[in-house]
């Protein structure tokens, strides 16, 4: 989300933190914390602001405004080999499905009072907004590596567009 504004003036861990300061939930997915060929080193970006995040949830001394964390990754254990002083945390394996992802998210929004939608509608939702939005910029001249290269602020106003077009299932 710190990629929402892009402005080289501004230092993205200071967004980072600006945006974790003022979030109560926050959601870590550790699974892209490994180097994907040999040699490579590993993508510490998750473990270092999920660590930012507890720190900041230290602080808070508002029982009211307690931060609340999720922690999911593709296999139950494998971090704590790396990150061993997250031993004893529950975190949520996925297995990289990312429909099983957002069935663990939405199980743990519920938990806190926060989910009105079944995970399946979610599901859905994804799919349909995925097609609609292909679709939709394909019509207007837009290539495959263009609607994969847009940026956050792009991909959260058509997510907006989506919702208030009434989330159809296609573009019309």
């Amino acid at each position: 989300m710190a990629t929402e504004r892009l402005d080289s003036g501004e230092a993205r861990l200071d967004k980072i933190v600006e945006l974790i300061r003022g979030s109560r939930y926050s959601i870590h997915d550790l699974s892209r914390a490994q180097a994907k060929a040999a040699g490579e080193p590993a993508r510490l970006n998750m473990p270092f602001e999920l660590g930012v995040d507890y720190g900041i949830a230290l602080t808070n001394e508002d029982p009211a405004l307690a931060k609340h964390l999720l922690v999911i990754a593709e296999q139950k254990y494998l971090y704590q080999a790396a990150l061993s002083d997250i031993a004893g945390w529950d975190i949520i394996p996925h297995g990289g499905d990312f429909e099983e992802a957002i069935r663990s998210v939405r199980t743990w929004l519920a938990s806190h009072g926060l989910a009105a939608r079944s995970a399946s509608q979610i599901i859905g939702d994804y799919v349909g907004y995925q097609e609609w939005d292909f679709e939709r910029l394909l019509d207007t001249g837009w290539s495959d590596e263009d609607i994969r290269n847009r940026g956050t602020r792009e991909l959260l106003e058509a997510m907006g567009a989506w919702r208030d077009a009434g989330r159809p299932m296609t573009f019309s």
